[in-house]
């Protein structure tokens, strides 16, 4: 096969894997507008929601490491394939949970989407390797997959909006689960599987070991943010899920075939792109909620916020999601006129101006939008850039573990974030009768906390070796 043909099949299984990330955002977008509307047919009170979402941050704790490895072994287009089953079981299983235990089942396991995205990078990586570009094309489609995923989920945000208030909440549920099934076929007719598959066996000890550890520290940050930071069974749980990782880490030692290959974690060129993720999940998935009730907080009465009404909100969300699909779809050209190391550096650094800008100017929405705006390019280009950067830099056979630990520690970071925002939020909060408002001192450590950590990940990335995550050029 010539490299002209190879390029055009990339090209086109790019094509179809666009979709899909379409189809992610879609589900990240839709049902937001109608939480309250599914908290009244469940008959739950809206703090209940919460559990929503922390039954897939669950979810994502146990499906990203043993997709991804198992990705590699057998195939990253069967994992995306068995994936998108779950996924699409999941969704089409929402609409008729007429009680919340069982929707909140059917809610935790259609979050197994979240493992496409580094599946998809993987698929790339692998099949881009014979082009002899991996790392340029691999960006470049990142750029693309991340664009689509955002555009899926300003879609997914303004159609669950239009819907919820036109049709029975029922027939407005079916509506992502139809996109998941044809999803579904698209995977199967039009991407191909990666040409290299590792094999081997997969270390369920491992496997049992890093779900126990990340389960009870994310469930253990769950129950600090909800019963504050006094409560000790909160920390013994966190605790414990962290003192887990010690026997995880010499169980992995010892194998030959480790479920994850920590020496990962010392690489030059890994390790930096590691932190910067998860600092980087601080941000990208910690501060939305804070962004959010600060811009719905009335200024006459509590002296700070937007007092904007739910749909300007949502376009406020919605100049961030387009300034996110900017960023990724540039990194590709800012690392290919740089390189893909200061590509990152600069990523961070935009998503850290953009939230210290935060201080002198949050007063107005102009003030509100340009900060989200210059956040939101390098949160877009960071999405993309990370995975891309640890398929670039992993092992060939560690490629799908890779890139499934940058959304992994991420993850983590943003559990960390959440509940961290969560306590300072409520520290010193409004103490007027019937007050809900957040603390205007607790948003301004939110942003502190988000522009310090971006520009602590620029600066480990400085630490990365010159030339990393590039194409190696051949000899004259």
């Amino acid at each position: 096969m010539s490299a002209s043909t190879r390029l055009g099949a990339l090209v086109g299984i790019v094509g179809f894997l666009a979709a899909v990330e379409f189809t992610s955002g879609i589900i990240q977008g839709y049902y937001t507008p109608m939480l309250t509307d599914i908290a009244r047919h469940l008959g739950v009170h809206d703090a209940d929601v919460n559990w929503l979402e922390g039954s897939q941050l669950m979810l994502s704790a146990l499906a990203v490491p043993a997709f991804a490895k198992l990705g590699d072994m057998v195939g990253h287009r069967r994992m995306l394939l068995v994936s998108t089953a779950i996924t699409a079981v999941a969704s089409l299983a929402l609409p008729f949970a007429d009680s919340f235990a069982l929707f909140l089942v059917a809610w935790a396991l259609q979050g197994a989407y979240v493992v496409w995205l580094p599946l998809e990078i993987a698929l790339i990586w692998s099949r881009a390797r014979a082009s002899g570009a991996p790392a340029a094309l691999t960006a470049r489609a990142a750029g693309l997959l991340v664009a689509a995923l955002e555009a899926g989920a300003i879609t997914g945000a303004l159609l669950g909006g239009a819907l919820v208030d036109a049709l029975p909440l029922r027939v407005v549920l079916l509506v992502p689960a139809i996109a998941v099934v044809a999803c579904f076929f698209v995977i199967l007719f039009g991407v191909a599987e990666s040409p290299h598959q590792a094999g081997g066996r997969l270390d369920t000890t491992g496997l049992m070991l890093v779900s126990f550890a990340l389960i009870a520290f994310t469930g253990g940050l769950s129950l600090l943010r909800v019963h504050g930071p006094a409560d000790p069974l909160a920390w013994a749980v966190t605790i414990a899920g962290v003192v887990s990782l010690v026997p995880f880490v010499l169980w992995e030692l010892r194998q030959k075939d480790p479920l994850i290959d920590v020496r990962m974690f010392r690489a030059p060129t890994l390790w930096p792109v590691f932190l910067t993720a998860g600092l980087f999940g601080v941000s990208v998935l910690g501060a939305q909620a804070p962004l959010s009730t600060y811009a719905r907080t009335d200024p006459s009465v509590y002296g700070y916020g937007l007092g904007t009404a739910g749909f300007t909100t949502s376009l406020l969300i919605g100049f961030y999601l387009v300034a996110m699909i900017a960023g990724a779809l540039s990194y590709a050209r800012i690392s290919r006129a740089l390189s893909p190391r200061i590509g990152l550096m600069l990523a961070a650094c935009c998503v850290g101006a953009g939230y210290l800008l935060f201080l002198p100017m949050h007063d107005t929405y102009l003030q509100v939008s340009i900060n989200m705006a210059i956040a939101g390019i390098g949160s877009g280009a960071l999405v993309a850039a990370l995975p891309a950067a640890a398929a670039a830099a992993a092992p060939p056979t560690q490629t799908g573990v890779a890139t499934g630990l940058t959304n992994s520690v991420k993850t983590v970071g943003g559990a960390i974030a959440s509940c961290v925002f969560g306590i300072a939020l409520l520290n010193g909060s409004a103490s007027a009768a019937g007050a809900t408002a957040g603390s205007f001192a607790g948003y301004v450590t939110v942003w502190i906390v988000c522009g310090g950590t971006a520009l602590v990940a620029a600066a480990a990335l400085l630490l990365v070796p010159r030339g990393a995550f590039e194409d190696r050029q051949p000899a004259m």
